[in-house]
């Protein structure tokens, strides 16, 4: 396959939908490409962190590139994909001190990656509205990159549980 193609070169590229259409590479499309694409990128970083949740962390990044393909033609995203997030989230926080307190972003590399992975899927999910207004994008894509900075909440403190690194809370005003 070749890398580069010429074809963009001009600000526009092609995308699949129901058929073959070209874009402007600063539509709202493409930039929901890019958020989804760069937080893959970061949850890969994660997984050179830590050895913990390996296989599930890779689980997501082939949901990511479904997620893609929502964007652009079908959808391969499905409610049952959002349950299982939130069963790691619940099996997660099931073993975590409750939480009373906002917390800072930090701790170990690897949870701080995480922290970066959530904040990330959140520009993602924001970008991903701003295409929903105008596009087809399922409520299963939809409600998966909302859960999914959940999990990357839940997955940040549970690393640095495990670490024995304690949450940095925010205080609360007086």
């Amino acid at each position: 396959m070749k890398i580069y193609t010429r074809g963009g070169d001009k600000g526009q590229t092609r995308i699949y939908a129901d058929k073959p259409v070209r874009v402007s590479k600063d539509d709202d499309i493409l930039s929901c490409y890019g958020d989804i694409d760069e937080l893959n990128s970061h949850i890969g970083v994660l997984i050179s962190l830590s050895d913990i949740h390996q296989d599930y962390l890779q689980h997501i990044q082939q949901h990511l590139f479904q997620l893609g393909y929502v964007i652009s033609a079908t959808s391969s995203l499905h409610d049952n994909d959002v349950t299982a997030l939130e069963q790691q989230i619940d099996a997660l926080s099931n073993t975590l001190p409750e939480q009373t307190h906002f917390i800072l972003p930090g701790g170990n590399h690897a949870a701080a990656q995480a922290h970066v992975c959530r904040t990330v899927c959140r520009r993602a999910e924001r970008t991903l509205v701003r295409v929903a207004r105008d596009h087809d994008v399922s409520a299963a894509a939809l409600a998966y990159i909302n859960r999914l900075s959940d999990y990357f909440f839940v997955l940040a403190r549970s690393l640095n549980h495990q670490a024995n690194i304690a949450d940095v809370g925010v205080p609360t005003k007086a």
